[in-house]
């Protein structure tokens, strides 16, 4: 069995786990595949730290995405996916170079063939009867490999060897930078001692919310000034706009959906008399596809399951409401079916897709003999090995697991034999399909939880918005946007129709999505192509039609006041707040300062260095370290603006609680652990904030 058969016949499993760890998937391809003579020609979609990121090398990499995603037409989706894997990748390839980090030929052979094999290379070469890993068969596989340079060679190059040599030279980065993570026994034992103490305190506390908000103006300056105070959380890598809408919904009315009922209803009488429900289901082009096969009991999960499993056969049950759709239900069939079934199998290929591999007469030939020779006492395991030509069982015996679930995607052939049979039954059966065909020996092996089963034939038509419902919505909206043609009138027609128009948050230049609405990549494109104030034609967001007006660009940069306002209003009308409190909010104790304030002294008892929490009042960071301040132990503290109010308080009492956290090495391990996870991430992120990254994706896509 090649390597390369043995690892594609894998695919299921490995292609799971390369998409879990899509990041590294896509570092760990190497540069002899991804990069040479490519840059030659094409056009740029990207730099990082000058390196260029061609379209071609881009949409390779899409649809290598695509298609281990199964094709399932995401590609928009997956964009801006693949390039932030793509940035990232190309950034840690820079450092590995700036390192020297490289993984040799002795280095490789260690990692496939020593103790630890990447966990794809143990499944394809572990002897399931021994559980062993046969190092020497898969080396002399890869040997011949190395001679391969067709099509699938390289597949099996830039799917898996890539990645693993990738995954190491990432192990090796990771572990340069969190082995210098070291946390000193002063630092566990301060730490420790703080997080074990607990302070008592009296408090005189006014909060914010005793001023009325609309007495306390905050002004565009007052928040640009914040903004410049507090910078590093307001820088923008990049430009945003922002948008408000009016909707107009074109969803299904009680006529559509009446339309809908009464073309199901009909149909009815007709379902229920035919004689080829599978035909019938095709014609009437179902919502729902015909499906040949049969379903336990537990597995049907339709609205009014049990009233369709008490159907007759050959009735119809409906219409009635699944989801969105009317739905007719016609009984085919009945029978008793295992939920789960064993099986073992040998297979004789005559054929790999429209490419012969083995004349009928020799395949079938073949399957007799091993028939009979399991019939009179040859040993099945060593069958398998010796003439199975299906490579995803042959190193288990030829063994399958395989739930009722499962059966449609089962040959028919196959599946019958497994399900339909009982334990303990021994056939041979020929399969011929699109992907395979050939001969399977099948012995059924073991059958579970025998339950009563159902072949059911559904016809269901969507409820969907008629022309004349689509229509309505269309002109309403083409109305208000002729007549909205600027931010005051699309605001006065917005009023006459009792609509407010709704803001969406932040859109950016290669967005596919629109928070609120939906996906729609020229929407996007129309907002980062207008001037604030422009008003959009109708666009169709799903069941509803939109009139959009742009109403703020953010430049790349520290925020404008329109786009930090919504973060920050609170925090400066807080600190106005705080300092129209002060103005009165004065004494030289605690019971002076609640006089003042003209509320009462509080107490706060066992408060916690490490919760950061003021029962009764909330999170208050400057509260909490005043709190722990000694200087403060009797005597009242100046005046505290914080997230909530205005405090003044005095520390009766801080002493330390058991410690019930282990030793204190024990504790320093930990926190060295915990410090390694959170760098070994954030390094990452460090390497990103510090590339210069050109993206020019907007410009095709």
């Amino acid at each position: 069995m090649s390597v390369i058969q043995s690892i594609r016949d894998k695919a299921t499993w490995i292609i799971s786990v390369v998409i879990g760890l899509a990041l590294i998937a896509f570092i760990m391809q190497d540069a002899s595949f991804s990069r040479g003579n490519v840059f030659a020609g094409g056009t740029t979609i990207g730099k990082i730290n000058g390196e260029k990121i061609e379209k071609t090398d881009f949409d390779a990499k899409l649809t290598m995405i695509e298609q281990m995603n199964g094709g399932q037409g995401q590609r928009e989706q997956m964009i801006g996916s693949v390039w932030n894997m793509m940035v990232q990748q190309t950034i840690l390839e820079q450092a590995y170079k700036k390192l020297g980090f490289e993984i040799g030929g002795k280095e490789l052979g260690d990692i496939l063939f020593g103790d630890n094999p990447p966990q794809w290379l143990q499944q394809a070469f572990t002897d399931p009867a021994t559980g062993i890993f046969d190092k020497e068969k898969a080396r002399q596989q890869f040997a011949q490999l190395k001679k391969n340079t067709g099509e699938q060679a390289k597949q099996i190059e830039e799917a898996y060897l890539q990645p693993t040599i990738q995954q190491a030279l990432a192990q090796k980065y990771q572990s340069l930078i969190t082995q210098a993570i070291y946390v000193p026994k002063w630092m566990a034992e301060k730490i420790n001692a703080d997080n074990n103490t607990i302070s008592n305190i009296s408090y005189a506390y006014v909060p914010y919310n005793t001023i009325v908000d609309s007495t306390v103006k905050v002004t565009d300056e007052d928040v640009v000034a914040y903004v410049k105070k507090h910078a590093s959380e307001f820088e923008k890598e990049e430009e945003s706009r922002t948008i408000s809408y009016v909707s107009f919904d074109a969803v299904p009315s009680s006529a559509d959906s009446q339309a809908v009922y009464a073309t199901v209803a009909g149909l009815k009488a007709e379902f229920e008399t035919t004689t080829d429900a599978k035909a019938f289901v095709v014609a009437k082009a179902s919502d729902i596809p015909y499906l040949d096969a049969f379903t336990t009991s537990s597995n049907i999960k339709v609205p009014n399951a049990d009233v369709i499993k008490a159907l007759p056969v050959g009735t119809v049950y409906g219409p009635y409401l699944d989801g969105k759709n009317f739905t007719l239900a016609k009984m085919i069939a009945k029978r008793s079916l295992p939920d789960s079934v064993k099986v073992r199998h040998i297979l004789i290929n005559t054929a790999q897709g429209a490419t012969p591999t083995l004349p009928d007469s020799i395949a079938k030939k073949r399957i007799d003999s091993i028939q009979q020779a399991i019939a009179g006492g040859a040993d099945f395991n060593s069958m398998v090995v010796k003439y199975s030509d299906d490579p995803g069982s042959k190193q288990k015996g030829g063994e399958y697991d395989f739930t009722s679930t499962q059966f449609a995607t089962l040959s028919k052939e196959f599946a019958e034999v497994a399900f339909y049979g009982n334990t303990g039954d021994k056939k041979v059966v020929k399969v011929e399909n699109s992907q395979y065909s050939g001969y399977h020996y099948i012995e059924v092996v073991s059958q579970k939880k025998i339950e009563e089963a159902y072949k059911v034939a559904y016809v269901s038509k969507a409820i969907n918005a008629s022309s004349e419902t689509t229509n309505g919505a269309v002109n309403a909206a083409s109305q208000f946007a002729a007549a909205a043609k600027d931010k005051k009138a699309f605001d006065e027609q917005a009023t006459k129709l009792g609509k407010s128009p709704l803001p969406t948050g932040d859109i950016l230049k290669n967005d596919f999505q629109v928070n609120g609405l939906g996906s729609n990549r020229a929407f996007v494109r129309w907002v980062f192509d207008h001037k604030v104030g422009t008003v959009s034609e109708p666009t169709e967001f799903g069941e509803r039609y939109i009139v959009a007006i742009i109403t703020n660009v953010n430049e790349a940069g520290l925020m404008n006041a329109t786009a930090a306002r919504p973060t920050v209003e609170s925090f400066i009308r807080g600190e106005k707040k705080a300092q129209k409190i002060l103005e009165t909010f004065k004494g030289n104790s605690v019971e002076a300062y609640a006089a003042a304030g003209k509320t009462t002294v509080m107490r706060a008892d066992s408060i916690s260095f490490q919760s950061g929490f003021i029962p009764g009042v909330g999170t208050e960071p400057k509260v909490l370290g005043a709190a722990f301040n000694k200087a403060f132990t009797g005597k009242v503290s100046e005046p505290i603006s914080g997230a909530t109010g205005v405090f003044a308080i005095r520390v009766e009492n801080i002493s330390a609680k058991p410690n019930l956290g282990g030793s204190i090495d024990d504790q320093r391990k930990a926190m060295e652990n915990n410090t390694r996870q959170q760098v070994g991430y954030r390094s990452l992120d460090a390497l990103r904030k510090a590339a210069k990254v050109v993206d020019n994706r907007y410009n095709f896509y």
